[in-house]
């Protein structure tokens, strides 16, 4: 394999890369302090990005970065997630039985939540993924789980993360109560064109093999190609390294990303 080749310790753009080697845009160093801060104060964050844009790695990086001791997170991810499976998912996180209805089982919640800010001392973050999935009926009951005893306290940070049309959905008028409850609302960007060269050359540092495989004008074409979208940036350099391994070079020049470009990208690789 390539690893080899390059004389590599790990695979560079693996999704198995720890989260402690993972590159940190400004971008992510700047919406990982602002979910801090939403976990810290129990608000309602929203984030939004395109298809491959690191929205998984956002999950992993914030989840990570609090201390366990202070804080309890709930995770779901369910495309057809109902107010009562929503509970129900909730609850059988914290080992409990939810109850059929959908009132009760939110009654149940809220209870537990008391008993884990009151008694454990922990702060409790709910992480929605792939929001940009749920139904109207699942987006609107969060207003109604965040009314809690008169609006004076919030029960949990509750955290949407989903794809930019999450938030293209939650500006129609429909949703205009639920948008007002909103307090944080974050973008993940694409990476620009010194970002991508980072990413690139964090993902070698990693790899523990030379950081300087990549020529100047590959990462142009690199850049261009992938937009600046992580998963794409990893797919193109990684059929770039297998190719190159087999072809027995060991500098990546711009004219082995366009082959690649032309013949390898096709397909899955080409979407976001």
């Amino acid at each position: 394999m390539y690893e080899t080749f390059f004389r590599m310790d790990h695979t560079p753009f693996s999704r198995n890369t720890p989260v402690a080697d993972l590159y940190e845009s400004p971008a992510m160093a700047d919406t990982l302090g602002r979910l801090t801060y939403a976990a810290d104060r129990q608000l309602f964050a929203v984030v939004t990005a395109d298809a491959g844009c690191g929205k998984s790695t956002l999950i992993r990086r914030f989840v990570t970065s609090l201390p366990k001791e202070e804080y309890l997170f709930l995770y779901l991810s369910d495309s057809k997630l109902t107010p009562r499976w929503f509970y129900k998912g909730m609850l059988d996180q914290l080992g409990i039985e939810s109850k059929f209805y959908r009132g009760d089982a939110k009654r149940q919640l809220q209870k537990e939540v008391e008993i884990i800010r009151g008694v454990q001392k922990k702060k409790v973050a709910c992480i929605l993924d792939e929001a940009h999935l749920l139904e109207k009926e699942t987006i609107e009951e969060f207003r109604f789980l965040l009314n809690y005893r008169f609006d004076s306290i919030s029960p949990m940070a509750l955290v949407l993360v989903g794809q930019t049309e999450l938030w293209d959905k939650l500006r129609m008028q429909r949703y205009a109560a639920v948008r007002q409850r909103i307090d944080i609302n974050c973008v993940l960007p694409h990476l620009d064109r010194s970002e991508t060269e980072r990413y690139i050359q964090s993902h070698l540092a990693y790899a523990g093999g030379r950081q300087d495989i990549f020529t100047d004008k590959a990462l142009d074409d690199i850049y261009k190609e992938s937009t600046g979208i992580p998963r794409r940036i990893n797919r193109i350099c990684e059929k770039s390294l297998m190719y190159a391994s087999q072809q027995g070079k060991r500098l990546i020049d711009e004219h082995l990303v366009r082959y690649i470009m032309e013949h390898e990208m096709l397909g899955g690789d080409t979407r976001q």
